[in-house]
């Protein structure tokens, strides 16, 4: 049985921890170092207290303690909310990547303390070496740059290299270099997709999207935009250069008679914001447009998460009449109890489940689930990555009222999305179109 920390003090600290991995080294044929930071810490610090807050850290430790904790693997705290964990004679990549599943396995349970429930999420970045060759500041650079990278993808918290990895750094130096200058070049520009009432194929608002008219490469998606803004601290930066935008195409439409609704997504550094909520008032004055017209999208984790921060910035948010929703749902993992709590406008369905609709029948069984969901908040129920023809037959069928994708039409300029609201969508392989794309 695992020995119970008692203290964050008796938990070695970064250059005892190091000083440990070096002499690990000596002792094996291979090592490997996972480095876990707890995702948003600095919310449960700020809203609950510093001593509330060790609390749930020495709970944080003693659980990785017990997953992991032989009397061959050492856990260190490499800085206030950073835990490291050192494996001897390990450098399976497979088995590394297993671990990481059962640690946010088991933290899916959420921990308590005076009343208060936190259910704990990671970054993970992993270095796997052999030790013939060790140098301990590359290998603990390396495991560093693992969990940026880890932090900074999107899709998965979780990043594996070796110390003979090489990071990609000339281009992302590059890319931020090049985002000051496209901002201030004016070199950014929002795409718009439809969002489509489904029985009459009539456009009723958009999702803007930005992208990047990079003088080089072209026209970027938004992947490496948002990497290079990252890097730069530039998100909130970029995030309010995107709602002065939508504010501007909004009052365009009111010109045009467009009674239409624009759906920005917004990060988790720009949720975080105090001046988030004086911007969009500012703007909403300085546009003459109310805020009712503005529909912000959080993806499921940052909104799913239990800072008591995010629940009162959306409260805040809602007060103002601004719509909320849930991009991506069902592809985390869903905390109905959070879903519950949450006063929310629209639930936006993974397009995964949409597109796979026809391929595997439990996708139906979800989008099914949203519906009841949604039906029960009373929010909307949105279906992305509607592509063909029998998925929006099958989306009539369920009583799916709104969607998005491909089928109706791509993200495309203003201009072109001004001209997709005037006239009928046409879907299918007629030949208006094929003309159309």
């Amino acid at each position: 049985m695992s020995q119970v920390i008692t203290s964050l003090a008796t938990i070695p600290n970064r250059y005892a921890f190091i000083d440990s991995i070096a002499k690990r080294a000596m002792q094996s044929h291979s090592l490997s170092l996972m480095l876990i930071d707890v995702v948003r810490f600095s919310d449960v610090t700020t809203s609950l207290g510093i001593h509330v807050g060790d609390s749930f850290l020495l709970e944080i430790a003693n659980r990785i303690h017990t997953l992991f904790g032989t009397k061959n693997v050492s856990v260190g705290r490499i800085s206030g909310d950073i835990f490291g964990v050192v494996f001897p004679n390990q450098s399976n990549e497979s088995m590394l990547r297993s671990m990481f599943d059962r640690l946010v396995e088991h933290f899916k349970t959420p921990m308590h303390y005076d009343g208060t429930a936190f259910i704990a999420d990671f970054n993970v970045g992993v270095v796997c070496c052999d030790t013939r060759e060790f140098d301990i500041t590359i290998f603990v650079s390396r495991a560093e740059t693992a969990l940026k990278l880890a932090k900074e993808n999107k899709y998965e918290n979780y990043c594996a290299l070796t110390t003979r990895d090489k990071a990609d750094t000339g281009k992302s130096l590059a890319l931020k270099a090049d985002l000051k200058r496209a901002i201030a070049h004016n070199e950014l520009e929002l795409y718009f997709q439809p969002k489509v009432e489904l029985s009459t194929l009539a456009v009723v608002g958009a999702e803007c999207l930005l992208r990047w008219n990079h003088p080089l490469d072209g026209v970027l998606f938004p992947g490496p935009l948002i990497e290079a803004a990252e890097s730069y601290n530039m998100m909130s930066e970029l995030g309010y250069w995107t709602l002065e935008q939508a504010f501007r195409a909004l009052a365009h439409f009111d010109v045009l008679r467009l009674d239409l609704c624009l759906s920005v997504n917004i990060s988790p550094t720009q949720l975080y914001d105090n001046q988030l909520i004086p911007t969009l008032r500012t703007l909403s004055q300085s546009y003459s447009m109310p805020l009712s017209r503005i529909e912000l999208e959080l993806t499921e984790d940052v909104a799913l998460s239990n800072s008591l921060m995010v629940k009162k910035q959306l409260d805040e948010l809602r007060n103002l009449g601004i719509k909320i929703s849930v991009d991506d749902f069902g592809k985390g993992y869903s905390n109905l109890a959070y879903i519950r709590d949450l006063d929310l406008d629209a639930l936006k369905i993974d397009k995964s489940f949409v597109m796979e609709l026809t391929v595997h029948p439990v996708n139906k069984a979800i989008i099914e689930a949203a519906k009841v969901i949604g039906h029960a908040k009373g929010c909307g129920v949105i279906a992305e990555g509607v592509e063909t023809i029998e998925q929006l037959h099958i989306l009539r069928e369920m009583g799916i009222t709104e969607g998005q994708g491909y089928l109706f039409s791509k993200a495309v300029p203003l201009d072109e999305f001004i001209v997709l609201t005037q006239q009928e969508i046409i879907v299918g392989h007629s030949p208006l179109r094929a003309r159309a794309w």
